[in-house]
């Protein structure tokens, strides 16, 4: 696959998916957000957790825990066979059963979360936005799950970001996929509502319960009044992958990443010219 030249980026904006996809596997990132195909299957847990968060959307939007469970579930059911990654489950009846356990564990979760779910003076739900920041060549775009009134600044503003995971992240340090996507979010939120951003809160819930009894819910917490070489090393990050973007010729696939290699490889075959099969591949000399 060929990009265009640099003057004419692909993209219109990065995104926190978007940068990490194409630092991750550039041929899986071009045909997701390029050609804009998304066949891609998602795997069980992704959906699981997509549907929690159209629960959660809805609960913080202002309806009952009951309402909002069952449109999470119903997002869940809407997702058709062929959306999903169902792995070793082949037969209708194995994709059957493996369907009823994505339910049971949404269910799960999502009461775990909305047994005592943290409380916020809500702005925004499911907040969208696009904007330039200085100093950066294109804009960069983030959906923050909610914007909310600071809890230790009531002038300024705090973003919040659901996570339903399967384990929690390790506490040790500050995790630096949470600080990109946070610094995503700040710049964002920051345009839009022209307030101090404090914080970027990460409320992650545990899918599978605990064992010993321990919450299922983990906070992480990352203040920005102790950012600056962090917001550098963004700011680098992001002209460094558009400078190589415009740059870059043909995009390869990477085969051994664990979520999208053999996808990319797919793809990477698909596009060979077929002379080159004939032209240069003789097994028998």
């Amino acid at each position: 696959m060929q990009a265009k030249e640099k003057s004419e980026l692909p993209i219109k904006h990065w995104s926190h998916s978007s940068l990490m996809s194409f630092l991750r596997n550039p041929l899986a990132w071009y045909k997701r957000y390029v050609e804009e195909v998304y066949d891609t299957p998602t795997s069980p847990a992704s959906a699981i957790g997509r549907a929690a968060h159209v629960a959660l959307q809805h609960f913080y939007g202002g309806l009952s825990k009951e309402d909002s469970i069952a449109l999470g579930l119903e997002n869940l059911r809407k997702l058709s066979d062929f959306e999903i990654n169902f792995g070793k489950a082949k037969t209708k009846t194995d994709k059957k059963k493996k369907r009823e356990s994505m339910e049971r564990e949404y269910l799960q979760a999502i009461n775990f979360y909305l047994a005592k779910p943290p409380k916020y003076d809500v702005l925004e739900v499911e907040y969208k936005a696009t904007v330039e920041v200085s100093g950066l060549p294109i804009p960069i775009k983030a959906v923050s799950d909610l914007v909310v009134v600071s809890k230790v600044d009531p002038k300024g503003i705090d973003v919040v970001d659901h996570k339903f995971v399967s384990s929690f992240s390790p506490h040790k340090g500050d995790k630096t996929l949470f600080i990109m996507q946070a610094i995503f979010n700040y710049y964002t939120v920051k345009k839009t509502f022209n307030k101090p951003i404090r914080r970027f809160i990460v409320q992650e819930c545990k899918v599978s319960r605990n064992a010993d009894g321990s919450p299922q819910m983990r906070r992480h917490i990352i203040d920005f009044r102790t950012f600056r070489r962090e917001f550098i090393i963004f700011n680098r990050l992001v002209r460094d992958a558009t400078e190589a973007l415009g740059q870059m010729k043909i995009f390869l696939p990477n085969p051994s990443d664990i979520f999208e290699g053999e996808n990319s490889f797919d793809i990477y075959r698909i596009n060979l010219p077929y002379e080159d099969y004939d032209a240069h591949f003789r097994p028998d000399e």
